[in-house]
């Protein structure tokens, strides 16, 4: 049998006003139309809805019964097709996933964190390390958000770019050239590389072949705390984005030195898939890790390289 959910509509403004003429006023329709509507009632549900006593109308025991169920209807069909955009953040309980490189999780989640507990204390994030290979995550909704330097290829992954970063050359304290470095005394140390895919080599590679030179690339590890340790104990460079180093040049007694050569700067992108586009909470914590973003570059004295804000499809 295929319902006419209309009439749930008109049945409600019946028992509400109890009178036909009283409906057709409150429905913005005419009496025949309220008077064809309640036949159609009558028929279905085998039930006069309203009966005449003298020159009023009462509702039946039936309509008495179902009144406070055909509203709690309409109430939540209204929830339904007009949902609230209101978030409650007091009462949000929900766990988020984010997927980004492990030094990009080590500089944003203390900061992070801190915001999002603050203000949404039933809320907790989950954060998975960068994988080896490009997957689905996004879309099987596995992954809320994931942040990196790659725009999404897939049509149905929304990005951001929420700014640029910039390579510096990470040193271990009392470097020889801990106070700067020259392009031929770049190319001239021994490096380390870090690469989810075990790269041994990198877009600084083809820079330095365009002034003649060559490195001697050590090895590829990666982590980035792991090529942190080893140029902690080593005259070895590692060349990394800024934001992602910067704690662990602090946590292990590291300095850096701008990069002698020129490399674009890497953006910073989040993304997701399209299905969370309106959802309020996706939208806050969104707005949450771009300011974390903000923050972690704040605090390291550096604003924003080439900052800029871009949504597309």
């Amino acid at each position: 049998m295929q319902l006419d959910l209309n009439l749930l509509t008109v049945l409600d403004a019946l028992l509400q006003e109890g009178s036909v003429t009283g409906a057709a006023q409150r429905l913005r329709l005419s009496s025949p139309a309220v008077s064809r509507s309640l036949g159609r009632l009558r028929r279905l549900t085998g039930d006069d809805i309203l009966v005449r006593t003298g020159r009023t109308m009462t509702p039946t025991p039936y309509a008495l019964a179902v009144r406070d169920q055909v509203g709690d209807l309409l109430r939540q069909s209204r929830q339904v097709l007009a949902p609230s955009r209101e978030l409650d953040l007091a009462g949000l309980d929900r766990v988020f996933t984010l997927q980004c490189h492990d030094a990009l999780a080590t500089a944003l989640a203390p900061a992070l964190l801190a915001d999002v507990t603050a203000a949404a204390p039933g809320v907790r994030l989950r954060f998975l390390a960068e994988a080896a290979v490009d997957t689905d995550e996004l879309r099987h909704g596995r992954v809320d958000l994931e942040i990196g330097s790659a725009v999404p290829a897939l049509p149905e992954i929304r990005h951001e770019v929420v700014g640029h970063d910039r390579f510096v050359v990470v040193l271990r304290a009392g470097h020889p050239y801990a106070q700067g470095i020259d392009l031929e005394g770049f190319a001239a140390l021994p490096h380390v590389l870090v690469s989810r895919r075990g790269r041994l080599t990198d877009p600084v590679d083809g820079v330095l072949e365009s002034h003649g030179l060559r490195r001697r690339v050590l090895a590829t590890v990666g982590a980035t705390a792991t090529a942190a340790h080893i140029v902690s104990r080593s005259d070895a460079a590692l060349t990394a984005p800024l934001l992602a180093v910067h704690p662990l040049a602090s946590a292990f007694a590291l300095v850096t030195v701008p990069l002698p050569l020129t490399v674009p700067d890497p953006p910073i992108v989040c993304g997701w898939h399209q299905r969370y586009d309106t959802d309020p909470a996706h939208t806050w914590l969104r707005s949450r890790v771009r300011a974390a973003i903000v923050a972690c570059i704040t605090v390291q004295g550096d604003p924003l390289v080439g900052f800029r804000s871009s949504i597309r499809a």
